[in-house]
């Protein structure tokens, strides 16, 4: 069989290290990915150039794209490929509504009274967003309507210092047409603890996999600006050691119930479905959905995977998935990135990364935004790449984790709590507070 991943990042890599050894691995990739051009054959394109990317796929007689980032999914890549006879895990144009079109989702929690939605707005002037905000007394999250590359939301107590800033920010996502909607969406600010559980999904069935966390801030101690996820880890048996198994069943149902509803609004609904909840005292509620797998959250969970995931797809595309096994194993990504990053002085820069002995500690690198040239392995001014390891606790995989990280030279950082005991048991105490 012969398989396409679309992407350059590390969650493409992750994707197609699951799929080299069952497969005629093939890529379509922006930048050269030091990792991916090892293991496939490639065109360096614009994915967002969804007929080059069709026409790439029928010249090589592609079998299934995996489709990894979002933006070609809002594009229509998979209508495109499609059309040309070839068989798709991602969700079509319509269907990736839930994360290209957050108006769309929160709506389809109203119209089919799926549970664990949460108090919002959408809002196209200021008038009207101001008159909400100045009679709403709680802190509030805004967001523009469409993508952003997961820069464009903002958090009063985080970002913004009070709802009067809230109201300055929505106008410039109005007036600045950010995400390409002249529209915001203004929610209330949950407050609990994050958590990502990740699905395979066929268009009916849905199979779910180990839930993670995420680490957004930028610093250790979780400080600094909210990033693309400085790392994540996952637990044995498959939740997080600040969740039950009601929980994590909870979420599951609410991913169910939204594919359910997406089929009958849209589409059905064959990919990768990606739900970001809070778990509050109430239970989970759903932050948004991601029409792809996380970055860095793939990470965690791919290398785990015991199911050959070429059969997953072929599962998928034929509309017959069934059981997915992943380890019992924990799970710690680490990302590392340019020193200062989210701003950085040293894009354009070399790193060295010695693979032969991270891989000898048992962990894996997965690369992302960096690109292969003559001179050597180039940074961009965003995250490189991630080291991720394995082991039979967090605490274990941590370890191994850290002292890989220790293997890539440069003026680069990585958050070293990522992962750690102390900054687990900070999200498990703050859970008991809440939950008490």
């Amino acid at each position: 069989m012969k398989v396409l991943v679309v992407g350059t990042g590390a969650r493409e890599h992750a994707i197609a290290n699951a799929l080299k050894d069952d497969c005629e691995l093939y890529a379509y990739m922006s930048k050269i990915n030091p990792g991916i051009s090892k293991i496939a054959e490639f065109k360096q394109g614009d994915e967002g150039e969804v007929e080059k990317v069709a026409e790439y796929a029928v010249e090589k007689e592609i079998d299934i794209a995996f489709i990894g980032p979002e933006a070609p999914l809002g594009k229509g890549i998979v209508n495109e490929l499609e059309k040309n006879g070839i068989k798709c895990v991602g969700p079509t144009q319509s269907a990736a509504r839930i994360e290209t079109d957050k108006s769309f989702m929160r709506k389809l929690f109203e119209d089919y009274n799926i549970k664990g939605s949460l108090i919002y707005k959408v809002f196209d002037n200021s008038k009207d967003i101001e008159e909400f905000l100045t009679d709403f007394d709680k802190d509030v999250v805004v967001k523009p309507v469409g993508l952003t590359g997961g820069k464009g939301v903002k958090i009063v107590g985080d970002h913004l210092k009070d709802n009067k800033e809230a109201i300055e920010y929505s106008k410039e996502v109005i007036d600045n047409v950010m995400g390409g909607f002249a529209q915001v969406i203004i929610e209330e600010r949950l407050i609990g603890e994050e958590f990502t559980i990740q699905a395979f999904c066929d268009g009916e069935h849905l199979e779910p996999m180990p839930a993670a966390q995420d680490y957004p801030h930028a610093f250790e101690g979780d400080k600094g600006a909210i990033t693309g996820g400085m790392g994540s880890y996952s637990d044995v048996g498959g939740l997080l050691p600040f969740m039950t198994q009601e929980d994590y069943d909870q979420a599951v149902e609410i991913m169910q119930e939204t594919l359910t509803a997406i089929a009958k609004e849209a589409e059905p609904y064959k990919g990768i479905l990606y739900g970001q909840f809070m778990l509050c005292e109430e239970g989970p509620r759903l932050i948004e959905y991601n029409a792809r797998f996380g970055d860095p959250e793939a990470m965690n969970v791919l290398p785990l995977l015991k199911t050959p995931l070429v059969d997953i797809c072929q599962a998928i595309v034929d509309g017959t998935l069934d059981k997915a096994e992943f380890e019992d194993k924990a799970s710690v990504c680490k990302y590392i990135v340019p020193d200062g990053y989210p701003e950085t002085k040293y894009a354009g820069e070399i790193i060295e990364v010695d693979e032969e002995t991270i891989e000898d500690l048992g962990a894996k690198v997965f690369y992302a935004a960096v690109s292969a040239e003559e001179e050597g392995i180039k940074l961009s001014g965003s995250r490189a790449l991630g080291i991720v390891a394995s082991g039979d606790s967090i605490e274990e995989a941590e370890k191994i984790a850290e002292e890989a990280c220790q293997y890539v030279k440069g003026n680069v950082y990585h958050r070293r709590d990522v992962g750690t005991t102390a900054l687990v048991q900070k999200r498990i105490d703050h859970m008991k507070e809440i939950k008490n």
